[in-house]
């Protein structure tokens, strides 16, 4: 991969003093370098954000989803690079790229299709005295410049879900990528700056800390979209008090296998949704409650998939687990893991760190106050309980201050509905892990894993401003 990347400032590459090598976190090689943003640089996008605006708002509807399509088209076209750039910046195996490159793929064309049906409304007026004869009209109006802060996990498809809503609303976005995987993000600015849509109206580049922060504090700067950790997307919602703010935060989610559940698929499927990609997902599954009289059978079916996993080369096309972000993620999961046992916790396969890699890791005996089930891990680790009642499942998976989505394998379709009223959650997956998302749905979470929704439509309406026009016809 050359080297030198240019970062996408105002509708123009630039090349600034101050150089970002990044670097393979399976064997410390470097992948390329890029640059980061100065203050000019972030004023320079501010200013064009804001002056582009007038032009993206007044594009219209057939103007944006053909820019937005071809985007999507552009995506497609790269797709071996998309992908291979992917797996050597975040150590993601090639396999799981390459569906994060299909996925963007949909993101960008599905926010081609909504862009043709942001709609109004008409209410009548007429429901008091002294009002006859009016009617409203409503319309949803582009809200102004946004800034995206994105993270490693996802760098292509979690980017696409901060720009391809704003183009398809009529905002202007400036988008921060993690400094541990601009690349991707810069290869899409690439595809995005082929298009017909107005230059200045994405600007991509990463920057420090003390810069993003006047992003976010700025007045001209409408709306913040922040993916990532809980504490630091609290914090931003406090510096962004005067503006629009959609967080999708951490969690530790939780999955209830109860006493009917298809048993080798649920195993099948948390083995999947604990591990793959080393658990750097924030619906990872984290904390599973197995009904007590089938954990046994549970265990048999679970732990052999679980072993059989095959950690490695993330470009090797039989991996299946990638490695962990940095050593320090790695050896953070091995304090808390070993903090665990040293509590009463029982390791029944994995354990051990070697470098970037840690062993897929399956706890029993765990408590709710042990931090590898009361906070986010954020790696290969999955906690197993017993449990008695539905009900005493629930409140354990309601016992943490995350409520991202949860998981529910029944086929009782009275305990799914109340499970679905009384999981404080953003969402339930029934029969299957809470790592499952698709592009379209509305994804979020209630107390600390976020404020607002995502799901392209979903993040429209928060891109957008409902405005009232009343009609006096007689």
């Amino acid at each position: 991969m050359a080297s030198g990347r240019p970062i996408w400032v105002a509708g123009a590459w630039k090349e600034t003093p101050e150089c970002l090598t990044v670097t393979n976190p399976y064997n410390g090689e470097t992948v390329g370098t890029t640059y980061l943003a100065s203050a000019e640089d972030v004023e320079a996008a501010i200013v064009a954000a804001e002056a582009c605006f007038i032009e993206m708002r007044s594009l219209s509807a057939f103007g944006r989803a053909e820019g937005l399509q071809a985007i999507s088209d552009g995506i497609r076209a790269r797709g071996d690079v998309f992908a291979s750039t992917i797996a050597q910046e975040s150590g993601k195996p090639l396999t799981d790229a390459r569906k994060e490159v299909s996925r963007a793929v949909q993101t960008f064309k599905i926010a081609a299709e909504e862009a043709k049906r942001i709609e109004g409304s008409v209410i009548p007026l007429d429901l008091v005295p002294g009002s006859e004869g009016r009617i409203g009209l409503t319309q949803r109006k582009p809200i102004g410049p946004v800034v995206g802060i994105s993270p490693f996990n996802f760098p292509l498809n979690l980017v696409a879900h901060k720009i391809a809503p704003a183009l398809a609303s009529g905002n202007t976005i400036i988008l921060k990528p993690s400094p541990r995987t601009p690349l991707t993000a810069l290869m899409l600015a690439e595809v995005i700056a082929s298009t017909y849509l107005p230059r200045a109206a994405v600007s991509i580049f990463p920057c420090a800390n003390a810069l993003t922060e006047k992003m976010v504090t700025d007045r001209r700067v409408k709306m913040v979209t922040f993916t990532g950790s809980a504490d630091v997307g609290w914090a931003i919602k406090k510096m962004a008090s005067d503006k629009r703010v959609l967080l999708e935060l951490g969690g530790n989610a939780g999955v209830i296998v109860h006493s009917d559940a298809d048993i080798e698929a649920a195993a099948r499927a948390v083995a999947v949704g604990g591990f793959a990609y080393a658990g750097q997902v924030c619906i990872s599954v984290q904390r599973v409650y197995v009904h007590q009289t089938i954990k046994a059978d549970f265990l048999d079916h679970f732990l052999p998939k679980v072993q059989a996993l095959r950690a490695g080369n993330p470009m090797d096309e039989a991996t299946t687990m990638g490695v962990l972000i940095d050593p320090a993620a790695a050896c953070r999961i091995e304090q808390w893991v070993g903090e665990a046992v040293s509590q009463g916790a029982k390791i029944l396969c994995g354990g051990k760190r070697q470098g970037t890699f840690f062993e897929p890791t399956v706890l029993d005996a765990v408590t709710e106050t042990m931090r590898v089930n009361a906070e986010e891990i954020f790696g290969p680790v999955v906690t197993l309980s017993a449990y008695q009642t539905l009900d005493e499942a629930i409140t354990r998976v309601n016992a943490s201050r995350y409520g991202l989505q949860a998981g529910l394998f029944t086929r009782d379709m009275p305990s799914i509905f109340h499970a679905f009223d009384r999981l404080e959650v953003g969402g339930l997956v029934v029969n299957d892990v809470p790592t499952y998302r698709v592009d379209h749905m509305p994804y979020g979470g209630m107390k600390d894993s976020g404020f607002g929704r995502e799901g392209v439509r979903y993040a429209i309406e928060e891109m957008t401003e409902t405005k009232l026009m009343a009609l006096k016809l007689s």
